[in-house]
């Protein structure tokens, strides 16, 4: 198999509140939108996409818990920047912004349709988590 694209589609009850959480939050636009699905992409990198589904949609089997057990990572530039954004705007935040030992500085936030988001900047990791890297993996 050759996989020519690859995005997660969120499934949930508030299509267009979620939507509008990626467009003025994350930097994202629709590329293709109607009621019961929306497919966006990313302003700064159009081979970044995550679309959007309505729950119960005849096209689906019966999703009972939208969120479940995804998390979305976006890796930024400036997670410093990204998170007073966060604080400033009132997302849900459940994780606050911190450093890992493991090699990320991020936070993570919650979606309205229950999704988390991790927003992470790769560090340096301790010397204990460095060995468990490939050469070409480690964050500088």
């Amino acid at each position: 198999m050759k996989t020519t694209s690859y995005y997660p589609v969120l499934i949930t009850k508030k299509v267009g509140e979620t939507c509008d959480f990626y467009v003025r939050k994350l930097g994202f636009e629709p590329a293709f939108e109607s009621d019961w699905y929306v497919h966006l992409r990313s302003k700064t990198d159009p081979d970044i996409n995550l679309a959007v589904l309505e729950q119960g949609h005849p096209t689906i089997p019966e999703s009972d818990m939208p969120g479940s057990g995804v998390i979305l990572n976006f890796e930024v530039e400036d997670v410093d920047a990204v998170y007073a954004t966060a604080q400033a705007e009132g997302w849900m935040i459940l994780k606050p912004l911190c450093d890992e030992t493991f090699g990320q500085r991020h936070f993570i936030a919650r979606d309205p349709s229950g999704t988390l988001i991790d927003v992470i900047r790769p560090i340096p990791p301790s010397a204990e988590y460095a060995s468990m890297y490939s050469d070409d993996a480690l964050p500088a």
